[in-house]
């Protein structure tokens, strides 16, 4: 276990994971709906200020797990409850924990029924999200991942909109089905690796080719559906479409990453020949998911609908940029699934807010607002831009370096650069699509409807707002403090990945000669 260091102090991991859980319990107490809501708002806002300690003590320089936690769980089946971040993981714990505080703002006024429900359920899904991106015990990870599907599936089909049992149902039989062959995949390791579920234990082996594709191909199901990718991208806007406010956000900001967050630290150091044999065929379909996502997109006029498809198109970018297998790619990724997080996340913050006053989700329905609304417009602006990837904003970083990865995969293999080529015309869609959509709502067309009575952003909206904007040009113009927190991981992830295909590629020499 010298991959980990040990945390001999106060359980931080611990104590973000099972807080939240502790904030429902103490829910099933109170009864008054206000009550409720400031409750679920304090142990968020508690769990985000946590993460700035874990932050804090993290150690950029090294690529092992920290914070590490292990205790024994269920000793007949050697399963332990081991915990710990490493610079893949910990930008991903603090995405989270920051998300979750908006999202009990953005219910405040929009989820009037069953209140309680509804924040038992966010708690519910803090915990076990945080679980999920530090587990380090394959059943621990499966545990948290199949218990998000629960709360998930509540919050669309209690509070979601008219077909939100359709949604529902679609989503869990969805990524249900892909983590079945997850779970074939966990026990197959189990077995092989002297019935240890230990993760780290797993990477770099010398698995035989055949049984590695196999694997390969029961994580890639799983994730490809979590992420998702083309084509198993349909359950996705009928989710977001009937989803309230704030599960949309959790969707979009945490949810996806789980599914990138999967190939990174499951599929690549496990299955690392698998991965360069079927490399070609993920990198073309991300190629395909980001020209049919910004195609889709363009042609919604739903504001939910447009924001969905134009994830797909966004994590294609992301996939991309994970299996060109370099530092730009990999690194631009993983902040590229950050910067979806918060500009995604604060694209359907800003459309709840518009259907609070509209009840409608249509772009006709807001048609020339801007005149009304002259905060919310200077919001919704700076986030289509950044969801574009202009210059000064989170995006533009990300895509900037994927694509850079994208031309030196190819630029390495003396091949012209199709690949990086190809993504080209997704950042182009992207434009045309928010600048639609920005068009349409800030001035709309010749007979616009009587829009005089919607008033402008409330101060509990302008405060759900303003962090996210601050984080769009703060990682747009100063990205060098997150890059460096990954940089550590990627580049020893990288450098275990080139030295185990050396060796590959030399046993299969000697077998030659």
């Amino acid at each position: 276990m010298d991959q980990l260091l040990m945390n001999s102090g106060f359980p931080i991991l611990s104590v973000l994971i099972f807080l939240p859980l502790a904030g429902a319990l103490m829910l099933l107490l109170v009864k008054n709906e206000s009550m409720c809501r400031y409750l679920a708002l304090l142990m968020t806002g508690i769990v985000a200020l946590l993460s700035i300690q874990l932050l804090a003590g993290f150690d950029r320089t090294t690529d092992k797990f920290q914070f590490v936690e292990k205790h024994n769980w269920i000793e007949a089946f050697n399963i332990q409850y081991i915990v710990g971040v490493d610079g893949i993981s910990i930008l991903l714990v603090i995405l989270t924990t920051f998300i979750m505080p908006f999202c009990v703002l953005a219910s405040w006024s929009y989820i009037k029924t069953r209140v309680q429900a509804f924040m038992i359920c966010l708690l519910i899904m803090e915990t076990a999200m945080i679980g999920v991106f530090v587990a380090l015990d394959f059943v621990l990870f499966y545990v948290l991942w199949e218990a998000m599907l629960i709360p998930m599936y509540l919050l669309i089909g209690i509070w979601g909109g008219p077909r939100k049992i359709y949604a529902s149902i679609k989503f869990f039989l969805y990524t249900l089905a892909g983590s079945i062959l997850l779970l074939v995949g966990i026990i197959w390791l189990y077995v092989v690796n002297n019935y240890s579920f230990f993760i780290p234990d797993m990477m770099w082996q010398n698995y035989s080719l055949t049984a590695q594709i196999y694997l390969f191909l029961a994580f890639f199901l799983a994730f490809a559906i979590k992420v998702p990718m083309f084509p198993f991208h349909t359950w996705l806007p009928a989710a977001h479409v009937e989803a309230p406010t704030a599960g949309s956000v959790i969707l979009a900001s945490i949810l996806l990453k789980m599914g990138t967050y999967g190939f990174l630290r499951f599929a690549l150091p496990i299955t690392p020949d698998a991965t360069e044999v079927l490399m070609p065929y993920v990198l073309w379909l991300s190629i395909a998911g980001i020209i049919y996502g910004g195609l889709t997109a363009l042609a919604q006029s739903d504001m939910k609908k447009l924001i969905a498809y134009s994830s797909v198109g966004h994590m294609g970018f992301v996939t991309l940029g994970i299996f060109v297998l370099n530092i730009d790619g990999i690194e631009g990724a993983i902040l590229q699934m950050v910067n979806h997080g918060i500009t995604t996340g604060a694209l359907f913050l800003c459309v709840g807010m518009i259907y609070e006053r509209t009840h409608s989700r249509e772009l006709l329905s807001a048609t020339g607002v801007g005149k009304y609304m002259p905060i919310y417009i200077t919001f919704l602006a700076f986030f289509s831009l950044s969801s574009f990837g202009f210059p000064g904003t989170n995006s533009f970083v990300g895509e900037f370096k994927i694509i850079a990865g994208a031309f030196q995969f190819e630029t390495a293999l003396q091949k012209f650069p199709y690949l990086a080529m190809a993504s080209i015309p997704g950042a182009v869609l992207a434009a045309a699509y928010m600048l639609r959509m920005l068009q349409k709502i800030i001035w709309g067309g010749t007979n616009n409807p009587d829009q005089s009575w919607i008033t402008d952003l409330n101060s509990r909206e302008i405060v759900t707002l303003a962090p996210f904007l601050f984080f769009v040009f703060w990682i747009g113009l100063g990205p060098q403090p997150f890059i460096d927190l990954m940089h550590t991981s990627v580049t020893q992830l990288l450098q275990q990945y080139d030295a185990h295909q050396a060796q590959a590629l030399a046993a299969a020499s000697a077998v030659l000669q």
